[in-house]
């Protein structure tokens, strides 16, 4: 499929229930407050690109390809990024809300999550070694036989992470959130 090659573009206040955003490659491109709401995002391309304050809650983003690319205060409810292409997947998220959304199984190594809200989030066999996850909420989030090692948790709360399930090895945790790490044994911490 030859894709139509769209570089070092702004684009701002894109509505697609209104009108649909082109299937297409797009580098080097910012986007300023559009509505990707319930869009059809699948197969377009996105490499060295920023999106800021954008909504693409219930997207659908098979086979879309996410490649060093920045979410600043976006609203990204319900996203299934499992189902993105998973070449060269870099993303970082700073003051994103992702609720409900899915990384099931991705490599996630290359990845930045910073003050974001990942409450509900399945992160189920994904493989965050050496992601930073500064600043995070993680209530009800989902950890299992997910690779954490070297993963940077400081200042990350409400997170419940089994050791038994997840390999930690040398990852990074902050007072008072790490008992979060005990929550299986359902013991009561008194200070």
């Amino acid at each position: 499929m030859n894709f139509k090659y769209i570089d070092d573009q702004n684009f701002s206040n894109i509505d697609t229930s209104k009108d649909k955003l082109e299937v297409a490659e797009y580098e080097f491109c910012t986007f300023t407050h559009c509505n990707f709401a319930n869009s059809n995002l699948s197969g377009s391309r996105f490499s060295d690109c920023k999106f800021v304050d954008c909504n693409f809650s219930n997207s659908n983003l098979s086979k879309v390809s996410f490649q060093d690319v920045r979410f600043k205060n976006c609203k990204m409810l319900g996203l299934q990024f499992d189902s993105c292409n998973d070449f060269g997947f870099a993303v970082s998220f700073d003051e994103c809300h992702l609720e409900h959304s899915i990384f099931f199984k991705m490599k996630l190594s290359r990845s930045i999550f910073k003050n974001s809200q990942l409450q509900f989030v399945d992160f189920t066999e994904a493989d965050l070694k050496g992601v930073k996850l500064t600043g995070c909420n993680f209530k009800n989030a989902t950890f299992q036989n997910t690779n954490l090692e070297k993963a940077d948790f400081r200042e990350a709360k409400n997170y419940s992470i089994d050791p038994e399930q997840n390999r930690l090895k040398g990852a990074k945790f902050s007072l008072p959130s790490v008992i979060g790490l005990l929550d299986k044994f359902q013991i009561e911490i008194h200070n």
